[in-house]
């Protein structure tokens, strides 16, 4: 299961000070915390980048760049800033992502062809709602993957995202547990072993007392793993929650055990 840092998102103050003053060194400074943590790959989110999109976009790979050679996410609806940042990656770039919208279907979809990059697909309605249950979920997953085929896209460039919902959700805990049932399903479904992904911060983004929502995260991250995840999206300073996903990792790997691992 690699993991991934959802550090680097627009709610984050040192980001949001960076891109305002264009000062890369907050930046920085948090990728390489997240990084001598163990992520595995970096996310950069901005939000949706009403102005500026390229230059703010272009500016933050540029920044993540300077620092670590690990894949970046690039993590925007706007397809502007999403094309613009694939010009300036050196490395291994994934688009996060595309839905039925029709919007993300017409204006996102495409540029993973463009720049042979993989992309994340959402499985949410095509009015961007979370499903009801796995049941729809797995129905969306194979109009995702029918999407993709259409668009003349390599199927081993998806990526499948469940949607996980905040746990305080009056449905949340029936929600994502019927992830993990989707998570378990779709390679029969597809009939390849298609990647997952999970945004395990979206767990606990309501309100919550600190101690007990890194417990509901490292309690549910073994679920996740478990279940055959590919990939989680976490916040890679929770140092309780990144070590429950790495002791994970090293239970579930096949070669032999060792202490050193954890």
């Amino acid at each position: 299961m690699l993991l991934i840092a959802d550090n680097l998102t627009v709610t984050n103050k040192a980001v949001q000070s960076g891109v305002a003053e264009k000062d890369p060194e907050l930046i920085r400074e948090l990728v390489r915390n997240c990084v001598a943590a163990g992520a595995q790959a970096i996310d950069i989110n901005p939000g949706p980048l009403g102005r500026n999109p390229e230059s703010t976009m272009t500016f933050l790979v540029d920044t993540v760049q300077a620092v670590t050679n690990l894949p970046v996410l690039i993590d925007t609806p706007n397809p502007r800033a999403i094309e613009a940042a694939l010009r300036c990656c050196k490395h291994k770039a994934i688009i996060n992502g595309f839905s039925l919208e029709p919007a993300k279907l017409e204006a996102v979809l495409p540029l993973a062809k463009e720049y042979n990059a993989d992309i994340i697909g959402y499985l949410l309605r095509p009015d961007g709602h979370v499903p009801a249950d796995a049941q729809e979920r797995l129905q969306i997953a194979f109009s995702v993957y029918e999407a993709l085929c259409t668009a003349g896209i390599d199927r081993e460039r998806l990526i499948i995202d469940p949607i996980v919902v905040p746990v305080t959700w009056h449905n949340g805990n029936f929600q994502n547990r019927e992830v993990l049932s989707v998570i378990r399903q779709l390679p029969d479904l597809l009939a390849f072993p298609v990647r997952t992904i999970a945004g395990l911060s979206n767990l606990t983004a309501a309100e919550g007392p600190r101690g007990k929502k890194l417990l509901i995260e490292s309690a549910y991250v073994c679920m996740l793993a478990e279940a055959g995840l590919s990939m989680v999206l976490m916040n890679m300073l929770h140092k309780e929650t990144v070590a429950a996903a790495k002791a994970c990792r090293s239970l579930l790997h096949s070669s032999i055990f060792a202490w050193e691992e954890i």
